[in-house]
């Protein structure tokens, strides 16, 4: 069927052809991203949810009803391999920017890697912090961050990755127990989440001698990259207020699978 140039067809429910650049998108498919691109919440909503950097890998998993729109207007659903996010992207943004991707597979990191790549995400975080920036809820490329975007990113510059959102991170470490007074038992590197009983809502990581780096909005935080403090003799409004709603700390002991986590 002949369609006109900058539409795209949706062929069945589980084929969608972009006809001028001739690919044809099906679930399941693997692709790589050849640039950078927005990934949002859902089909219709204009809030981002991530930004997803090029180079990264994603399979498309939605299936639509036989329909032809405007490629300006239309989006896809897909999950990006390395954190298992699932997000959205504009067709737009993707047409001529995508390879195939013959597979892919986990990296398998040990913990003795790990550490000692730690120094290096600490000084990225502390030389990233100096330049301008602000808070950025779904900012992962930088120089604007939100929270586990910061610790994402850090992460997988060294090779490493985690899950997407902080919530995740948290379920993904090993749980640390440490003395909150003392502080014994958390090392620089640790991830330290906050939030209230049900869940966690906002991730750091630990410096060393009771200080953390985070990404923190305007209300009660910093509007960006900031270094506070767990110890409550050297709290100022914005530490006491993330005190206030300390959950625990994680250690980061392998490289993500890739698997969704609800």
């Amino acid at each position: 069927m002949t369609v006109k140039t900058h539409r795209i067809l949706i062929e069945s429910m589980s084929e969608i052809k972009i006809t001028d650049k001739r690919i044809t998108l099906n679930p399941g498919d693997l692709w790589v991203l050849q640039t950078s691109v927005k990934g949002y919440q859902n089909n219709k909503s204009n809030e981002l949810a991530t930004e997803v950097i090029a180079g990264r890998n994603f399979a498309i998993i939605n299936k639509s009803k036989h329909h032809s729109y405007l490629i300006d207007d239309a989006r896809i659903q897909v999950r990006l391999l390395e954190d298992g996010y699932i997000c959205w992207f504009e067709l737009k943004d993707i047409v001529g920017q995508i390879k195939k991707c013959n597979g892919w597979k986990p990296k398998a990191i040990r913990r003795k890697t790990i550490l000692k790549k730690l120094p290096k995400i600490l000084k990225w975080i502390e030389q990233t912090s100096q330049s301008p920036n602000h808070y950025l809820w779904g900012g992962t490329i930088g120089p604007n961050f939100d929270c586990s975007g910061l610790i994402q990113t850090a992460f997988y510059l060294e090779d490493i990755w985690l899950p997407r959102d902080a919530y995740q991170q948290e379920r993904f470490c090993r749980g640390v127990d440490f003395n909150k007074e003392t502080l014994e038992g958390i090392i620089p590197g640790d991830l330290i989440f906050f939030g209230d009983k049900k869940k966690c809502s906002h991730v750091a990581i630990y410096k060393g001698e009771g200080t953390y780096w985070h990404s923190s909005g305007k209300t009660n935080g910093r509007d960006g990259i900031g270094l506070d403090s767990l110890k409550p003799i050297n709290n100022n409004d914005i530490s006491s207020y993330y005190l206030s709603i300390l959950r625990g700390a994680g250690r980061v002991e392998s490289c993500h699978d890739g698997s969704f986590i609800a």
